[in-house]
């Protein structure tokens, strides 16, 4: 039987791979209500996508450019909704 790898959909900018990882790794999730991008704060997700960005990275893109675009997402996330209100 021919195995085949899974590929990932075509992303056309190199932050949408890179949420395409964090999302793939479990870092980060969609609100479920508003869509907004929210950080999970799991360090291993985390890792698990640093990991994909060095071994799996874009055609084009180097090792270094993946993980520093990870990280720049990662840093533009919160871990709450902007929409949501605030849980006291």
């Amino acid at each position: 039987m021919l195995m085949t790898k899974e590929r990932r959909p075509a992303i056309r900018t190199l932050r949408g791979w890179a949420i395409s990882v964090l999302q793939e790794a479990g870092a980060i999730h969609e609100c479920e209500e508003h869509g907004w991008a929210k950080d999970r704060t799991d360090p291993h997700a985390r890792e698990r996508a640093l990991e994909l960005a060095r071994h799996d990275h874009p055609d084009g893109v180097s090792p270094d450019d993946a993980v520093a675009e990870i990280r720049a997402v990662l840093d533009s996330v919160g871990d709450t909704c902007p929409e949501c209100p605030p849980s006291d």
